[in-house]
């Protein structure tokens, strides 16, 4: 999981999410509900820390403001977006060629050019941007303009989703390079050459697009696009029904109260997006392998996906879905509490006068934070925690905003969120590689298993489909052994839209379930029904 990923869900009040749905309703240029038919305005849970390409900002594609050499089709396919086609792959997997795009412009009317890509990517790759997701790029020696319509990229191993890693929103050089990478303005206040054009940003209420008249693919039917950031579930179903709302995504019990809604349809995504248990390392209870394996049996995966998620999603055993190619088969963990029993009492934790298992005078006990206001993180914690009771551990469930929580993730457990469609390597090597933990929201849980090291640096080291199978295969059994996280469930997004458009699809998602996903992924797409 990423920064990106996981610093987005930044808390919103409910009397702000109030307040700019109020607004909404009051403001006579409105575009929600029953507002102009080339205007749409949907609610939204997470926020992004920055709009800047440079720190992370579309690094999956589908930003609005702007574009990537290549994107991503409904059935995430790669496509030509800044490029005319897909690259030239040469020198055995180490030479990407991309020839671009001719005529396009930023929204300035600056033009676009192989110059631009050069800067994006040698800016990221500069240890002095703050960007916490360069690893990804790690295989990358250099990247060079040939003239103003190619670009070359030469790789130091032949890594094999490095296509992918080219939807990566591209910045404007005669705009970003002016200003402190870092802390300008351009953070906040993007240009790019994208189909919208963000004209404003109020933080913790709502993003604000006009449709750009000269964009290089032909300018949207929907002109005006707006994104409320409302954090609480409750509330962005309440001024969904209210009319506030065209759209909005929603926990599956308050999407299934619009069912009866002749006039708005939902939509479901599939997605890689789990919820997991950090265990941290360095707590003395969550980081003894023999409780991290009770964990893993004692929760009970298939109650939460039919309780919480009223079956929109499925269990999960790590970060790859179960129906994903790239699942180890047999890695599923049984719910089996007197197996969970079983290894607590072998490995010395025995059940103390109050039931909570006691070694060398330590209480199987530690506490267990998770997002204020997020209803679906608040249910598995809760759920979690009756679960490991019943083993004799003893997990203190705890709210509280990412600024109470990142300081303690290195002992406390966290109720967190992850997932990238793709390749393998965007989810895992993030998530478990042990020089990360600490390195914000990457390896949450602190994990150090070697096994696991080599077998990622295996994975993304080679373009042989067999040795990378292999590779993640090693990962995904490795955490069976030594599970440095207590994965929980895979969740289906739904989404509930006003049913007055053409043109609407959804993606194979990530967690990260807001700007860039939805049935909005494709706004730009979108033609007013008659």
């Amino acid at each position: 999981m990423t920064a990106r990923s996981i610093r987005s869900t930044a808390a919103v009040t409910v009397a702000g999410a109030l307040a700019l749905a109020t607004a909404a309703c009051s403001n006579p240029g409105s575009t929600a509900g029953g507002g102009p038919k080339d205007s749409a305005v949907v609610g939204i849970a997470y926020e992004p820390e920055t709009l800047s390409p440079l720190l992370g900002y579309g690094k999956d594609g589908n930003s609005k403001i702007f574009d990537g050499l290549l994107a991503f089709d409904a059935g995430m396919r790669l496509k030509p977006a800044l490029a005319v086609k897909l690259p030239r792959v040469t020198d055995g997997g180490l030479t990407y060629t991309y020839t671009l795009r001719e005529g396009v412009t930023f929204s300035d009317g600056v033009p676009f050019t192989a110059k631009d890509v050069v800067y994006t990517y040698r800016t990221i790759l500069d240890p002095r941007t703050n960007n916490p997701s360069r690893t990804e790029l790690d295989a990358l020696e250099s990247v060079d303009a040939v003239g103003d319509d190619t670009v070359v990229f030469h790789l130091k191993y032949p890594y094999a989703p490095f296509a992918e890693r080219t939807v990566h929103a591209i910045a404007p050089e005669h705009v970003a390079a002016k200003q402190d990478v870092n802390t300008g303005a351009f953070t906040s206040r993007p240009i790019g050459t994208g189909p919208y054009v963000l004209t404003g940003w109020s933080k913790g209420e709502k993003l604000s697009f006009t449709a750009n008249p000269t964009y290089w693919n032909g300018a949207p039917a929907v002109k005006k696009f707006t994104m409320a950031i409302i954090k609480d579930d409750d509330v962005r179903a309440t001024r969904l029904r209210a009319g506030d709302l065209d759209g909005a995504i929603l926990p599956p019990n308050l999407a299934a109260g619009f069912k009866g809604d002749a006039a708005k349809k939902t939509w479901t995504a599939k997605t890689f997006d789990y919820r997991t248990v950090t265990l941290p390392t360095h707590h003395p209870v969550s980081g003894d392998t023999a409780v991290r394996r009770a964990l893993d049996l004692a929760v009970d995966r298939r109650a939460m996906v039919d309780k919480i998620l009223e079956g929109a999603g499925k269990p999960a055993y790590g970060p790859v879905p179960t129906d994903s190619p790239w699942f180890a088969k047999g890695t599923e963990r049984r719910h089996d509490l007197d197996g969970a029993r079983k290894i607590l009492d072998e490995a010395g934790w025995k059940p103390g006068p109050d039931g909570v298992r006691v070694k060398n005078g330590v209480r199987a006990a530690f506490p267990l934070w998770y997002l204020s206001g997020d209803k679906l993180r608040q249910d598995h914690a809760l759920a979690y925690a009756s679960d490991a009771k019943k083993a004799g551990i003893d997990i203190t469930t705890q709210a509280g905003t990412w600024e109470v929580i990142e300081p303690r993730m290195k002992t406390d457990a966290v109720l967190a969120g992850g997932g990238s469609p793709g390749d393998p390597d965007f989810d895992q090597y993030l998530l478990l590689k042990s020089t990360l933990g600490g390195d914000g929201f990457n390896n949450m849980a602190w994990y150090d298993n070697k096994t696991v090291d080599r077998a990622l640096e295996d994975g993304r080291r080679t373009d042989d489909p067999g040795k990378r199978r292999a590779a993640y295969d090693t990962v995904q059994r490795a955490l069976v052994e030594n599970p440095g996280y207590t994965f929980l469930t895979h969740i289906d997004h739904l989404y509930v839209v006003n049913d007055r458009w053409d043109g609407l699809t959804t993606q194979t998602e990530p967690h990260d379930h807001g700007l860039a996903s939805g049935p909005w992924w494709n706004v730009e797409n979108w033609k007013p029904k008659h």
